[in-house]
């Protein structure tokens, strides 16, 4: 039985099977470009992800819905390439509309500003409506136009369900790999709003004539200017921003604020690393690393520590504090994105001959490590989280198999004003593998530093390094300072928390928790 009101085109419904691809590839495309774009601002929390993912499958379900009622009022080829036309330029202008609302956002959330912070998130995540709307209609207007004999309904449904699919499969990795770190988020926008607005624009050739693709040809112009000229200046207006670029994994800034160079990623919550010529005290997280080694049987000397593995080196800090610290050193410092790497060397004095960067992920890198160490350090957060892979029980047992006899590790652990869950998580799963553990707080922030030692030790221990090393006069007067300030701010022992494992380790949701509660009680707006 054939489909009444529609005019059998094979040429034509062949086309059609190009249009739903790259509407398929527009629509994943624009997700992942969208959870960057957020991101830069917003940070890349499973709370920002599971907003956009949800209210996008909203806006396409909202698509499906108007596309299957509009095929039927119009059932003709050139009103689905205009509607794709629009969808197209909505895409593009996502980024030019959005920058002002987004450096509202970044203030706010210099600031903690909540109110004004979550107003600008919902601001942005409007502009979705629009293009991801009208790209949602794609499918199902396709199908009315291509089914032509309803006893082949079935079978060109799947076909173009089928070929959708794919496209949303090449839209995952195409911005993520290939655009994003070649030409930027506000370019990624544009490319994949060119790439549909073509194939808007020659369906409409096909289904039209030249006479009808003549009105919409102003489109295109305005998708090659903002491509060709862009966006004027930083994407973020932040006080000394002297860089900005973005990777695969990162928004980077570099920024130089009272002689001070600090490396701040995404949303921009906490510095990753500081640098200044001749500086090697930040009174912050990175230096504690090098309290590690004196948690063990005194005398420990500073020719004793020769191999240090950091996993998340960011742009250097605690190397180059390690290398000025002692003089035998060898260090392995392990990065997952290569351009902060390149920023380190180029911003942060990350040259120093000791140091061997390995642009890896941390636990595998580790893994595959025939080296072992007198410290290893673990600094890999991705505000909030750490990587629920370097919190497990398997994963601390590489740590220690990784260890020289003598060997520490030290982790960095993120906490709220009364809340020490996954501290008390952490403390509990590395001590499955450990037989003596330290906990320090960081003065003037939410961190703590766990030191696990591999022998039993005793902190009377510490004391005397700290004795023998302050007679000593080789001894780096920074040093002494660390170790002293790591002392003054040890803790007692949290209460037993949750042991994780490679099976079940909640770290995301833990830190969810931990986030709301800390919104809730209303002190974020005081921090600062």
């Amino acid at each position: 039985m054939t489909v009444p009101g529609l005019v059998y085109n094979p040429s034509m419904r062949k086309y059609l099977y190009v249009a739903v691809f790259f509407s398929g590839m527009a629509s994943l495309a624009v997700e992942f470009a969208a959870s960057r774009l957020l991101g830069n601002y917003f940070g890349t929390s499973n709370l920002v992800w599971a907003s956009i993912i949800g209210l996008i499958l909203v806006y396409l379900t909202a698509g499906y819905f108007i596309g299957g009622a509009w095929a039927d009022r119009s059932p003709k080829h050139e009103t689905l390439y205009e509607i794709l036309c629009w969808g197209s330029l909505a895409i593009g202008l996502i980024p030019i509309i959005s920058r002002p609302i987004l450096r509202i956002a970044a203030d706010a959330f210099d600031q903690l500003q909540l109110g004004v912070l979550f107003g600008s998130f919902s601001a942005v995540m409007v502009l979705m409506i629009i293009p991801i709307t009208l790209i949602g209609t794609a499918s199902p207007f396709a199908i009315r136009l291509a089914i032509t004999d309803t006893a082949q309904a079935g079978k060109v449904s799947g076909r173009i369900y089928a070929i959708s699919t794919l496209g949303s499969f090449i839209g995952t990795f195409l911005p993520v790999l290939v655009l994003i770190p070649t030409i930027g988020t506000y370019r990624t926008f544009l490319v994949i709003s060119g790439l549909l607005m073509v194939v808007a624009l020659v369906g409409l050739y096909l289904a039209c004539g030249i006479k009808r693709l003549l009105w919409h040809l102003w489109m295109p112009l305005v998708i090659i200017v903002l491509l060709i000229f862009g966006v004027n200046g930083f994407n973020k207006a932040t006080d000394g921003l002297v860089y900005e670029t973005e990777s695969a994994y990162n928004y980077i800034q570099v920024i130089e604020q009272n002689g001070y160079t600090m490396l701040r990623l995404n949303e921009g919550q906490g510095i990753h690393s500081i640098y200044k010529e001749g500086v090697y005290n930040f009174n912050g997280t990175w230096e504690q690393v090098l309290a590690a080694p004196f948690f063990n049987t005194a005398p420990v000397a500073l020719t004793d520590v020769k191999q240090i593995a950091i996993v998340g080196l960011a742009a250097g800090t605690t190397a180059r504090e390690a290398a000025a610290a002692f003089p035998a050193v060898q260090i392995d410092g392990i990065e997952i994105d290569p351009v902060i790497a390149e920023v380190g060397r180029e911003y942060f004095g990350m040259d120093l001959p000791s140091l061997n960067v390995i642009v890896q992920d941390g636990r595998w890198a580790l893994e595959n490590s025939g080296k072992q160490y007198d410290v290893i350090s673990v600094d890999a957060y991705r505000p909030p989280y750490i990587p629920y892979s370097l919190t497990t029980r398997e994963f601390f047992q590489i740590v220690y198999d990784h260890l020289d006899t003598d060997g520490v590790m030290v982790i960095n652990v993120g906490r709220s004003p009364g809340d020490n869950r996954l501290l008390e998580s952490l403390y509990s799963t590395i001590a499955e593998i450990f037989p003596t553990l330290y906990v320090t707080n960081v003065e003037g922030s939410y961190n703590s530093m766990l030191f696990a030692t591999k022998q039993p030790t005793d902190i009377a221990s510490f004391r005397d390094n700290y004795v023998y090393l302050r007679n000593d006069p080789a001894t780096p007067r920074f040093l002494l300072e660390i170790m002293a300030q790591t002392y003054e701010e040890l803790q007692p022992a949290p209460a037993p928390g949750m042991v994780f494992t490679d099976d079940l380790a909640p770290v995301e949701q833990i830190t969810n928790s931990m986030v709301l509660n800390f919104l809730l009680t209303g002190k974020v707006e005081n921090l600062q």
